[in-house]
């Protein structure tokens, strides 16, 4: 494998995970000095999951069938990017406003929504089946470095002047998907004849609802569990710590450059261990440590101690993220890649647009702290259904690459 080139395409998860820290950390105290309540805050949040549900699989399609002179996928990045940098950096500077944040956030995550499906059609193009893997856990690891330097550089800009985070983050987002515009050929021929044609998001899951064998099911379900659990905490997060921890916006979101780092340093790693254990058995682990380390964290006071505990969850959560797609490619069989990434994507934007909601909800009626044993119920949950799967016994001895 071209581990270089793997980098290279990489940039382009990078340029995505630099924005997503920042409007996560940064946005949340904004609404809540404009009077809003924790719930109404949390359904802004999940706008762009709202967005992606519809988007995404429009774009992801419509960028199969195209071809300009620039490409299939690299049009789309080059309308997407821009437009969100733009509406990305305008956020500051209207945040006084109800009408016109509420129009930058909306512009922002229609731009985001618009390249970051092409971005993601790249590990397919670009990449063999038994190489996908490994180059996964590269563009992961290029996406944990974007949103630790995002969180600790963004936490300090923001202390020097509000806007600073947004216009630097944008520029480094426009100047990661340069790399990709730049360095990155595209295929010209993408061998498509053998692949099914799509029933659409609907009829694939009534299929999955169908089937006699419920683990696609299952394991969409457990992905629905624990996505809802840590989606609210980490959308929530600097809220938590601005009224609970008593620290400003900025630390608060340099708290989670703990949790980043250690997913950055299990990107790769996980992988390889779960070619050893097995993807269940490694998922149960992380989701393990992850309920565990939120236990904890609901009875931590001490900024310090919970960068510790953020730390180990970061490790854990890496052992869930890296290899949950790669499970459900084993349940779902290679020649349905294309649909059951569709449903994957559909339980985790579902659980993203729910967690902030709902665990906005729970704090409005009871305090900021709750918010860890919301996500601790979730991924409990996930671990009770993960317990339910029947793991094929291929996923426990092929290779991850």
């Amino acid at each position: 494998m071209n581990w270089r080139y793997t980098f290279t395409v990489g940039f382009g998860f990078f340029g995505i995970s630099i924005i997503w820290p920042l409007f996560n950390g940064l946005i949340p105290p904004m609404l809540e000095e404009l009077g809003l309540a924790t719930v109404v805050i949390g359904f802004i949040l999940t706008w762009d999951n709202i967005i992606n549900m519809f988007v995404q699989p429009w774009v992801g399609e419509k960028s199969d069938r195209t071809w300009t002179r620039f490409g299939r996928r690299k049009p789309w990045l080059m309308i997407g990017a821009p437009m969100a940098a733009v509406f990305f950096i305008l956020v500051p500077f209207v945040r006084e406003n109800y009408v016109l944040i509420a129009l930058a956030i909306l512009g922002t995550n229609i731009g985001m929504a618009l390249f970051r499906s092409p971005t993601v059609a790249y590990l397919g193009d670009l990449f063999p089946s038994e190489q996908r893997s490994k180059a996964n856990g590269v563009i992961n690891l290029m996406g944990g470095v974007g949103a630790a330097i995002a969180l600790f550089a963004g936490g300090a800009l923001y202390k020097i002047g509000v806007p600073l985070p947004f216009i630097v983050g944008a520029a480094v987002m426009l100047f990661a998907v340069g790399i990709v515009l730049l360095f990155v050929k595209e295929p010209r021929e993408i061998e498509t004849s053998n692949e099914p044609e799509s029933g659409g998001l609907f009829k694939n899951l009534a299929e999955v609802w169908a089937q006699e064998d419920r683990s696609i099911l299952v394991i969409l379900t457990a992905i629905f569990f624990w996505f809802v659990g840590w989606n609210a905490m980490e959308a929530l997060f600097t809220l938590y710590a601005i009224n609970v921890l008593g620290v400003d916006a900025g630390t608060a979101t340099q708290m989670l450059t703990a949790f980043a780092a250690t997913l950055i340093l299990f990107a790769i790693p996980s992988g390889y261990i779960a070619t050893r254990f097995g993807r269940k058995r490694t998922i149960l682990v992380g989701l393990s440590g992850m309920l565990i380390g939120l236990i904890v964290g609901f009875n931590v006071r001490d900024p310090m101690l919970l960068l510790v505990v953020l730390a180990a969850m970061g490790a854990c959560w890496a052992l869930v993220n890296i290899n949950s797609l790669p499970i459900v490619y084993d349940l779902g069989g290679e020649e349905r890649i294309g649909a059951y990434t569709g449903l994957y994507y559909f339980a985790s934007s579902l659980a993203a647009i729910a967690g902030p909601i709902l665990a906005g909800g729970l704090i409005d009626f009871t305090n900021y702290a709750m918010i860890w044993l919301f996500s601790a119920v979730f991924l409990g949950l996930a671990i009770v259904a993960m317990l339910r799967l029947r793991e094929p016994e291929v996923a426990a001895v092929q290779t991850t690459s």
